[in-house]
């Protein structure tokens, strides 16, 4: 990581409005409130779930594949590190990043399209965002107190502005997430921490899944070619495997640099000193710099074109979308095969809606199940 000043005073503080919960509850003795909240969503029932849930592959055959559960790991890390670098706030920070994809549904993008275009049929969408919301202020229901998690509010609404922003218009009951500023740095940091991880994790599982080439990846990441040509040049017959590996090291440390050195550099540029001049900001100062971030958007373009799009994938995303499809039009036909505890939430939910919950909160296998079950069950006057 590329040496850079601290910038304490844009960090957001451990105590004040951001660390207040919706339900007041006494300070702990040792633990800043940022901490309380890593320690709630790692116990959740919900982040567990996310061992279940696909990245990129369901089943290669292999156990080397990263879940959303190792992914979330890998950008809790990444994000760290780069608060740190920057003199943020650490614990708020890998807060957002461990809750960050927690509302995502079974069959990673695939099975969010798929429940989204359900939910398009009833005038609804799917946003794991906003899901995730819902997830820890309802559907987590640990505490005698309150209903879900009681998150800070700093976390709460990096829940919902970590990755884009919402019109106040079309979102009015979001009104206590300041919509009309920016997030907070630490915030920010985490859509693109997501990138990095994503980006160099998937090419190694692209690897390990026999889809990409090594000569593929080459001849297509510029910046994966940087690092790898001089490695190669310097260690003849090193084994493909371990200049892989090494070249991959080089590229995430290359764009987490980056971006802690393009963060400061706006700051200063802006003349930014704190919190409230993140927040008014005319535009997110979390971002590359634009040579990196041309070579960044290459990389990303490259694993759409090569890995999660290609032919070899389609057929597991079509199964997934299936899969997604009929359980959502069966419980739709008849919201009392739904569970008693979700079938009770239909009059005042919505059906549509209630069942986009159950489905999204489901793991593969789960998901798996119960479209076998639902297909086999014969329900008296329907065919």
């Amino acid at each position: 990581m590329a040496a850079s000043t601290a910038l304490p005073a844009c960090a957001v503080p451990q105590t004040g409005p951001l660390a207040q919960r919706e339900f007041p509850e006494p300070d702990h003795p040792y633990r800043s409130p940022f901490q309380r909240d890593c320690g709630r969503i790692i116990h959740s029932r919900a982040f567990r779930r996310l061992a279940g849930k696909t990245q990129v592959f369901t089943d290669r055959g292999s156990d080397h594949f990263r879940s959303r559960l190792t992914h979330t790991m890998e950008v809790a890390q990444i994000a760290r590190t780069i608060a740190r670098a920057l003199g943020l706030n650490e614990d708020l920070t890998e807060a957002l990043a461990l809750v960050h994809d927690i509302g995502h549904p079974p069959f990673g993008h695939a099975g969010e399209r798929a429940l989204d275009d359900a939910m398009q049929q009833y005038g609804l969408r799917f946003d794991h965002n906003l899901h995730a919301l819902r997830i820890v202020e309802y559907f987590e229901n640990r505490h005698l107190d309150f209903r879900g998690l009681n998150l800070t509010l700093a976390v709460r609404e990096g829940i919902v502005k970590h990755s884009r922003d919402y019109s106040a218009q079309e979102h009015p009951e979001l009104a206590a997430y300041f919509l009309d500023r920016r997030p907070p740095l630490e915030a920010q940091l985490i859509d693109l921490a997501d990138e990095i991880a994503y980006l160099t994790a998937d090419l190694d599982d692209g690897m390990e899944a026999e889809i990409l080439t090594l000569e593929q990846i080459r001849s297509g990441v510029n910046l994966f070619e940087r690092y790898f040509a001089p490695l190669a040049a310097k260690h003849p017959g090193a084994p493909e495997k371990l200049l892989f590996q090494e070249a991959l090291k080089l590229m995430l440390n290359a764009l987490a640099d980056d971006l802690v050195v393009e963060i400061r550099r706006r700051l200063v540029a802006e003349g930014i000193r704190d919190l409230e001049g993140i927040r008014r900001a005319p535009e997110r100062l979390a971002v590359f710099s634009p040579e990196i971030e041309q070579l960044r958007w290459e990389a990303k373009e490259f694993l759409y074109r090569n890995l999660y799009l290609c032919e070899d994938m389609a057929s597991g995303h079509r199964q997934a979308a299936q899969v997604i499809a009929d359980l959502f039009a069966e419980w739709m036909a008849d919201p009392s095969l739904l569970p008693p505890g979700y079938f009770g939430q239909v009059e005042e939910e919505g059906a549509a809606r209630v069942i986009a919950d159950y489905i999204a909160g489901m793991t593969d296998h789960f998901v798996l199940k119960m479209h076998r079950s639902v297909r086999k069950m014969v329900v008296p006057g329907r065919q």
